[in-house]
């Protein structure tokens, strides 16, 4: 009997061979492999989650401090002598504040009146409007104590915010130990006080920081996407339509879609230099206007949905177009009444996304103009305006640290405004896959 016949039954039934050993090994490599694929996905996504926790956290620590303002109330006798009925807005209010406050503080001004000037450094200009108006309104008035309230002094604001410390030496702040003292003193008395700041929401551009709003931006920013809408997404969309749906397959549309990707990628300055010669310099239309800078956004966003339209087209199912064909519609019919409802989502979702990234765009914006101080509301489309990028870079750029706070108010309102036209590309795109 041969060895192979006397050894028992399953006795090597465990063993594997080298080849099994083989294929475990790559099995457990490609596990470990996903694995490890996993977690980098996990700790890029972390990574980015952090980055951007850093960045909202650093931009609402430097703007909270916009989003509330202190003012100042204050008695204020109307001195007949010094206010011309006629003409209050001629009278020197300030200095009659400043003079009567100091008096209120027992401070004795000197022969110079130093003590008076910076006693009036602690009130916004403000405060003189404010007074003539009232007078105006009511020229009863003279003669009597009537309370006045104004904003404090953008350097006064900052110290009651707590941006100005004491700590600091007095020749390295604007404000002096003596106008620090005069402030608290006020503050304990209940004449100053801190509030909702809503000279930011109300109110345009201002060279003073304390007065300075964002509305006029944000006016300006509406009307520029309003002429970007208008004019990108009917060309966009039906310039995709033609490429996708009608455009012979040749050399020519060929180039025309490389040179469609190619425009995508354009540095935005060019778009500028092209918007301040084409439509300045050659067509003399108003400089520093939404019309203006609505075109120039427009000719940048126009690659992009053009590109996403056709991408929402090339999604339909081929089968929708044979069917509507087969039935007897036409290809118009085809396109207009099946493919494109049912490319809706995606097109409304690129388009979305298009003006987004327009309204975040500066450097166009400068090119044409719009980095010029304009105050006030604008009331047409052809006339001068600000908007929210241009006036984030002039704040910036601006000498007085008040701005700086206001800056960051003013990022804030630009991200929320981005993310509720996000937020409503979702709700759009939502809404038409449900209804088809």
């Amino acid at each position: 009997m041969t060895d192979a016949a006397q050894t028992p039954v399953g006795q090597n039934s465990g063993a594997v061979s080298p080849r099994t050993q083989r294929l475990q090994a790559r099995l457990r490599g490609r596990y470990a492999r996903e694995t490890r694929f996993k977690w980098y996905g996990r700790a890029a996504i972390g990574f980015a989650l952090i980055f951007l926790v850093i960045l909202l956290g650093s931009i609402i620590m430097q703007g909270r401090t916009a989003f509330y303002a202190h003012s100042v109330t204050l008695p204020v006798h109307m001195d007949a002598s010094r206010i011309d009925r006629s003409y209050p807005q001629g009278a020197n209010f300030e200095q009659i504040v400043a003079e009567q406050q100091l008096r209120r503080l027992g401070v004795q001004d000197d022969a110079q009146g130093s003590k008076a000037a910076a006693m009036k450094a602690l009130f916004s200009s403000e405060l003189k409007f404010q007074a003539a108006g009232m007078i105006s309104r009511q020229p009863s008035l003279l003669g009597q104590t009537v309370p006045v309230t104004a904003p404090l002094s953008d350097n006064a604001d900052l110290y009651l915010k707590g941006e100005i410390s004491k700590a600091t030496p007095e020749d390295q702040r604007r404000i002096s130990n003596e106008q620090m003292a005069w402030l608290d003193r006020m503050k304990a008395s209940g004449a100053v006080r801190a509030h909702f700041n809503s000279t930011l929401f109300t109110k345009g551009d201002s060279t003073q920081p304390e007065l300075a709003g964002l509305l006029g931006a944000v006016v300006g920013s509406a009307l520029m996407l309003l002429v970007t809408a208008l004019i990108a997404i009917p060309v966009g969309v039906g310039a995709a339509v033609w490429l996708e749906e009608y455009s012979p397959r040749n050399r020519i549309t060929a180039i025309i879609e490389v040179n469609i990707n190619n425009l995508a990628a354009v540095p935005s300055i060019v778009y500028g230099l092209l918007g301040l010669a084409l439509f300045i310099n050659f067509m003399h239309l108003p400089r520093a206007s939404p019309l203006v800078g609505g075109l120039v956004l427009a000719l940048m966003a126009l690659p992009t949905v053009i590109i996403a339209t056709r991408s929402s087209l090339k999604a339909v199912p081929p089968s929708i177009r044979e069917a509507a064909l087969a039935m007897g519609a036409s290809r118009t019919q085809t396109v207009f009444g099946h493919v494109l409802p049912l490319a809706m989502p995606g097109v409304m979702t690129g388009s979305i996304i298009a003006m987004a990234h327009a309204l975040g765009e500066t450097a166009p914006l400068l090119l044409i103009g719009m980095i010029s101080f304009v105050p006030g509301m604008p009331h047409a489309i052809d006339e001068p305006v600000g908007a929210l990028p241009s006036l984030i870079y002039i704040w910036e750029n601006a000498s007085e640290r008040a701005f700086h706070e206001r800056t960051a108010a003013a990022i804030l309102v630009l991200l929320a405004f981005m993310i509720v036209m996000n937020a409503a590309a979702i709700l759009l795109r939502r809404r038409f896959e449900r209804r088809w």
